[in-house]
Formats: structure tokens, sequence, C-alpha cells
């Protein structure tokens, strides 16, 4: 390796003296610019520099609608190269990597090579590279090993498409790259043609989401694919004014206006121009180029030039408000007296169209609480849709939560499928385990309850969806937030309120709570006296969630309409009044005591970790009689 590396130095040094070598007329340049413009010796070490979870977030939501709207292109074109072992990143005009996609399982080998979310591909600093080289000239390109200016380089090949937004101006870079590759730089050329489509199908997406409200217009040179794959694509406003285009919609308006091709820094020349200085029609003219009317008939010529088939895509209609009722609802029926006062206050924030964060310990009954919610609103006859966000793979949680159109992507259902959000429209979403949900779908979920319309994955035209927001979890959200794994501005958008749920040891209504749980079961069994003071008794670390199963394990042992104590699960057989002290020792209290020395007594992170108020863990730390070493006894 190390004689490679000298030697692609001599070849780069030798360029430099001569103007450029052997190389692609992209690739020689580019070493011009690194050896004279940025002044790079080609025999440093240019290891990957990959920047921090803060800056990465920077980036990122400086790209956040793109990245939203690129991510079905993404997973799409990394679904057909995995298998030849390439990863997918998506940059953004800068040369941060804002998105990726690769193997797991190499996930070292990636980071160290610099294919990985963060990493920094700017031509000035890692030399001659796909991302860098296509951000500089605006070009599709393949740089194939030791294409690339640096020799840490030169076992990489990378092929890159430029992704341009609806103004004229380059918005990102698609690549894909793999650690090691054939040496003919041939073995590329597949890679180039799919990575180059798939950049112009982010840009339709992306000028497609951008401007819903206007008239889009599709144009083909050929009939057959008018109404599935448009060549070209222009947003227009009601006056006729064109305010977007893909890229190659932008090069005939270069052309026609005759104007020098290639990217530019500035807004497009052609922007504000009317449709009807270009094309022989008018934005009065569109209607007659709908599905409605056959597609031999819907021909629009350029002016002096060629002629195209056109569609024309009518502006979304705005999402109507959601009415709002006339009274507070009734509040869910809580027979403890502070989780009744909470679900009175929860219920007349979710009735005024409030989004509600429910916090608490797992087992505490969260998606119970919001159930109830859900009754007791005016919503009621609508669907009541729960999410566990936790449960769904992370490849397949974003056309469950948003659905997808027939053939997305390999695996899709024959006829699509409507997604959970869409699902819920008229009723509530319940998000369970919010804290579980991979950043890339929190970014598209954190737009479809701005604007209250989801796009499913293959899907042009976003759908208006009416729903109420319930999230739950038993994480520190906000520690998520410092730590880059959970975006802020989800979690403000999410906890509108924010609730937390008691845990069972500290309720009041544990003997109403078993006779609702034991109501209507067959034999209408009941708690012998003996079971009923074991359950005083036990601490319950697993909340109503235990208080279950500990009761269908005393359904299904008792022989009788009474279930006695030796029916109970060991676990609370274990607090029995004739154990050891040791056993009778609470379970939440072992907990605590464990927690606290684990935090080295620092309340608020107890607190934190139990899902308590400080004021809780205090109370029960002085009924315990645990005291800080921190305090001097």
């Amino acid at each position: 390796m190390r004689s490679a590396v000298m030697a692609h130095i001599d070849e780069l040094v030798r360029a430099a003296s001569d103007g450029g070598g052997a190389r692609d007329p992209l690739i020689s340049q580019s070493w011009q610019r690194c050896m004279a413009e940025y002044r790079l010796d080609p025999a440093a070490p240019r290891r990957a520099y990959i920047h921090s979870q803060a800056r990465l977030r920077e980036h990122r939501d400086a790209l956040d609608d793109l990245i939203r709207v690129a991510r079905f292109g993404v997973e799409a074109l990394y679904r057909q190269v995995s298998g030849l072992g390439y990863v997918l990143i998506l940059a953004d005009a800068r040369g941060v990597a804002v998105d990726f996609i690769g193997d797991a399982s190499r996930d070292g080998d990636l980071r160290r090579a610099g294919l990985y979310r963060g990493s920094d591909w700017n031509e000035h600093l890692a030399g001659t590279c796909a991302v860098g080289t296509c951000i500089a000239t605006g070009e599709a390109l393949s740089v194939h090993l030791d294409d690339h200016f640096a020799g840490d380089h030169i076992g990489l090949t990378c092929t890159a498409a430029p992704v341009y937004a609806a103004d004229g101006t380059l918005a990102a870079v698609l690549d894909i790259s793999a650690l090691q590759a054939p040496a003919p730089k041939a073995s590329q050329h597949l890679a180039l043609q799919l990575v180059t489509s798939f950049a112009h199908r982010i840009e339709t997406a992306s000028l497609h989401n951008g401007f819903r409200r206007e008239w889009i217009l599709h144009l083909s040179r050929s009939p057959e694919f008018a109404d599935i794959e448009p060549e070209l694509a222009l947003a227009v406003d009601a006056g006729g004014r064109i305010l977007g285009f893909n890229s190659r919609a932008r090069a005939l308006i270069d052309r026609a206006l005759h104007r020098p091709p290639g990217p530019s820094d500035l807004a497009h020349a052609g922007l504000g121009l009317r449709l009807d200085a270009l094309f022989e029609a008018s934005v009065d003219d569109l209607p007659r180029f709908t599905r409605a009317v056959p597609v031999e008939r819907r021909v629009l010529r350029l002016r002096g030039g060629e002629r195209f088939y056109a569609l024309a895509l009518e502006p979304a209609a705005p999402p109507a408000p959601a009415a709002r009722p006339s009274a507070p609802p009734p509040p869910p029926d809580f027979a403890d007296p502070a989780l009744a006062a909470t679900a009175r206050q929860a219920a007349r924030l979710f009735a005024a169209g409030v989004s509600l964060l429910i916090g608490g310990e797992t087992g505490t009954g969260k998606e119970f609480f919001a159930k109830s919610l859900h009754r007791a609103s005016g919503r009621a006859a609508k669907p009541f849709v729960a999410v566990n966000c936790a449960a769904l793979p992370e490849t397949l949680i974003e056309s469950e939560l948003f659905g997808h159109e027939a053939g997305a992507f390999t695996g899709a259902a024959a006829k699509g499928r409507t997604g959970l959000v869409q699902q819920a429209d008229g009723g509530t979403l319940f998000l369970d385990e919010i804290g579980d949900m991979p950043l890339t779908a929190q970014t598209r979920l954190l737009r479809v309850l701005a604007e209250r319309e989801v796009t499913a994955l293959g899907a042009t035209t976003p759908q208006a969806v009416d729903i109420r927001v319930i999230a739950a979890t038993h994480r520190d959200l906000a520690a998520l937030v410092r730590e880059g794994r959970f975006r802020e501005d989800l979690l403000y958008r999410l906890a509108g309120a924010r609730f937390v749920l008691p845990p069972l040891r500290e309720r009041t209504d544990l003997p109403v709570l078993v006779a609702r749980l034991l109501a209507g079961r067959p034999g209408s069994p009941r708690l012998s006296a003996e079971a009923t003071a074991a359950l005083a008794r036990h601490s319950w670390p697993g909340n109503v969630r235990e208080l279950v199963s500990v009761l269908d394990h005393g359904c299904a042992l008792a022989e009788g309409p009474e279930i006695g104590l030796d029916d109970l699960p060991p676990t609370v057989l274990a607090g029995r009044a004739d154990a050891a002290p040791a056993e009778t020792a609470s379970r939440g209290d072992d907990a605590l005591a464990a927690a606290l020395r684990r935090r080295a007594w620092n309340v608020s992170a107890v607190a934190r970790d139990l899902g308590l108020d400080r004021s809780t863990v205090h109370r029960r730390m002085r009924r315990l009689g645990l005291v800080s070493p921190n305090h001097g006894g």
C-alpha cells in the first residue's frame, strides 16, 4: 500500500508540472485546484474529518426539508447498491454528509474512511473526491481509486451527482461509495447512471414539496412516460410566473434564453419569467393538460423549438382548520385523586388541540391514559391509532408511519399501503416510546405535525390529515436532545403540555383498580383477604402492567371464585408478613436506594431515571431514613 501511495504522489507532482497528466479532465482540473489554489501537500495525510453532533445538527437543520424529501430516494437507491458493498451519502452544498446509510457491521471501517454521517468532503479539505469535486464543478462524476488526491483515499471508489434546488442553486450532493472496487474505472459506469437518475428524482420530489399550492407542470418527450416519471418539471403560480424547476428544466430554459450552461450561485434568470414567454401556452391553458385529457392531446411546444407531452397538476387546496369543541369534555374517571386531577387538566388541554407528552415509569398505563383522553374528547367515534416507535424496524418505520405507493420500494405492497398517521385521520395518534424513534423519521414527523399533511413514500401529492397527538416515553427526552439523539424542535412540538403518571406504589386506588380489572372475567373472581394484603404490601416495580399479569396468574390458578394467597406469583409472595425482614423490604425502596448509590446521591439524576419529581424522591428518602453521605451524615 505504501508503494502505491508513493507512486500516486509522484504522479500528482508530475501533473502539477506538466498541466494535468492523463486523467479525465474533471480529475486533472481538480488536482490542479488542490495544489495551485488550496495549496494541499500531496504527501500529507488526510484523515477523515467528522463534525461534532452539535455541528452536524446545524447542517441537518439547514437542509431539513430536502433530507426528508430525499429519504425515499436515498433508501430506494441503497437497496439497489448495498449488495455490491456501497454506502450512500447525502451531503449538503458545503460538503458535509447530513444523511448516510451503510452496513452497520462495518461502522468502524466506514467511519475511519469518512464514509459516515458528519464527514466533511469539501475539496479544499479532502482534496479530489466525488462530493467535493461535484460541488466545485456542478457535474456528476466518479472518482475512482487513485483518482483521489489524498493517498488515504486511493482505496475508495466514489460516485456523486448534484441535486439542485428549485431556484437553480446547488442544494446537495448524492453519493455512493465503497471501501474497495475492481480496478477498471468503467466498473462504475452503472453507479454513475443510478446516482444521476435518483438525484433527478429527488429534485423533482423536492419541487413538488416546496410548491404544493402552485401549478406543477411535467414535460416529457415521450407520451409513454408523460404521466409516470417526468423529464422536466416546473412550478407556476396563478399569475403564470415560473417559480422553480428541476435541473433538466433549468437547462431547457438556459438554452431558450441563450444562457451559458452550468451551475450558478445566484437565483436563475428564468425565475419570475411568464410561462407564455417560453411556451405556446399561458397559465389559463394549464387545465387542458391535466390527466382528464388524453396524453396524445397534451402537446405543449416551446416557442420556436421542440414539443413536449405535458401533465399539469393542480394546486393542492389548503387543509380546513379543525373544529374546536364548544364545551370541555367530561374528564376521564380515575379513583386516585392526584391522577384524577391530572386527567381533568389533560382532558381540557387535549380537547383544545394541544399535543400532550406523557412520561412515567414503564407500565404505569400511559396508553390507557391516552385512550381515556381520546374517549373523553369529541373524537371518541374516530380512530385511536397506537404506534410503538420502539417496536418498528428502523428500515420500515417511515413506510409504516407515512404509507407508501405501489412499487415504491422492493417488497412494497402491490396496491400501496395507508400509513398509520393517515389511519388516525379525524382521531388520535398515540406515539408510544417516542424516544426510540430514529432521527430521520423524527424529521418527517415534525413536518407532518407542523403542516398536518402527510406524503406517502413514492407519492408526490400530500394528503391533509386532521389528527390530535399524544406521545409517551419513559426516557429523558431532554437528555436525548443534549446527546443529539432527539430533535429539540420535535420535543417542543410534541410537548404542548407535559404530564408524568405516578407509579402504582404511590397511587391510592389499588383496591378500585383491582376490582375494575377483575370485573367481567369468567366466574367473577375476587381476592381473599390474605391476597389483598399481599398486593397492598407489594412495591409494583412493573406498575399497572405487572398488576394485570399478577391477576392473570391468580385467575388461572384459582380453583374457585376466590383468588387465594398461594395463587399469586412468587414475586408477590416474597412480600408475605411471615417472611424474613430482608425479604419484606419494598422492591421500590430497594430500587430507590440502588439508584441513589448508582448516581452518587444526585437526586435530580435519580428523579429523571425513575420518572419522578424531585420532591417525591426527597419524601421517600425521608420515609426510609436515606441520607446522602455527601452531606456529612
